[in-house]
């Protein structure tokens, strides 16, 4: 298996027709990293990745794969490969010939390139299952066999198309592990695409935020989590409000907003409002609070918290927050993207 290489996109733009849907993105992806694209629907990511593969034409800038500008390469010449959200297993093939179809275009004999088929097969655990055609597996073992033929022609980067989405819950956590473990243990980069916040959280290095057709921020997930840069940013990963106070736009963690009763000493910015709902959420409740004038803003309060407070749904409260734990926002443009069905 090769050893995974950088990625590197620079100014690259993809237009349909007079639309801007990736707009001169700049993006490094270090060697052997795990890269999440995430955002809505429509904001590029898909686009993204399949320019990256050769899938589609880039209207301008350049994809430089290691040391190499494969912009106008081929899929074949680019040292990546591409696992696709729908698996796209041939259903006439065994699995092992699924896994092995690359090598047989290349003209490799039949009993090397099942030999390395079972290789891979061993490596993703489907190796008892190399005889039986893909309508006879379920939905978590058909991505296995897509992923192990993706890794067949030894590719420096695989790129991951929502590879989890058809996934149920349970099954989609397991297999998030299973990215993961392989990824690590391949030393592989990994681009996978994905509009769930939390699978780029638990899978990523590096997650970069796309909005718009543009990269709305990049970090660590811890980075991106603590320290949103825009209030698309805040809103989209999840766990923050956003609140306005003298002009200024503040991003401030559900878990680090405090609920007082009226009357009680405030030593940070406050906000006061009516408790509009009440959530209990297992290890924590969540405590919605309706302000006049303002979107509603929520806090997250241990069972200890909450039991103490005695909180219903009417009462007065007043929200505050600590301004060191607070994130400013900065206000960021969005692009003219493409409809859904062109852009994801």
């Amino acid at each position: 298996m090769a050893a995974g290489a950088g990625l590197e996109l620079v100014q690259v733009t993809k237009m349909y027709g007079h639309v801007t849907a990736v707009d001169a993105i700049n993006l490094r992806i270090p060697a052997g990293s795990y890269c999440c694209l995430l955002g809505p629907s429509g904001c590029g990511k898909t686009s993204t990745l399949r320019m990256i593969a050769g899938h589609e034409s880039v209207t301008s800038g350049d994809i430089i794969v290691g040391a190499r500008n494969v912009t106008d390469l081929p899929p074949a010449g680019r040292g990546t490969a591409m696992m696709f959200q729908s698996y796209a297993l041939f259903p006439h093939l065994s699995v092992i010939d699924n896994v092995a179809f690359a090598l047989k275009m290349k003209g490799t004999p039949k009993t090397e390139r099942h030999a390395e088929a079972r290789k891979l097969l061993e490596l993703v655990d489907m190796q008892s299952y190399e005889a039986r055609l893909p309508a006879q597996l379920s939905g978590g073992q058909q991505q296995r066999v897509a992923l192990a033929r993706a890794l067949i022609t030894s590719p420096q980067i695989l790129l991951l198309d929502e590879p989890l989405s058809a996934l149920d819950p349970f099954l989609r956590l397991r297999m998030r592990a299973e990215l993961k473990r392989l990824q690590r243990e391949l030393g592989l980069t990994f681009v996978h695409v994905t509009h769930g916040q939390d699978e780029a959280m638990a899978l990523s290095d590096l997650v970069v935020l796309m909005n718009g057709g543009r990269i709305e921020q990049q970090g660590t997930p811890r980075e991106i989590f603590n320290h949103p840069q825009t209030e698309f940013a805040a809103k989209f990963i999840g766990g923050h409000n956003v609140i306005a106070i003298g002009g200024e736009s503040f991003a401030v963690r559900v878990d680090r907003l405090e609920l007082k009763k009226p009357g009680a000493a405030v030593a940070g910015p406050s906000v006061a409002g009516t408790i509009s709902k009440i959530e209990y959420q297992g290890t924590y409740v969540l405590v919605a609070v309706a302000a006049e004038g303002r979107p509603e803003i929520s806090a997250q309060l241990s069972e200890n918290e909450f039991d103490a407070a005695s909180y219903n749904v009417g009462d007065r409260v007043i929200a505050t927050w600590n301004p060191n734990l607070s994130s400013p926002l900065t206000p960021r443009a969005s692009a003219t993207v493409a409809s859904p069905e062109l852009v994801a």
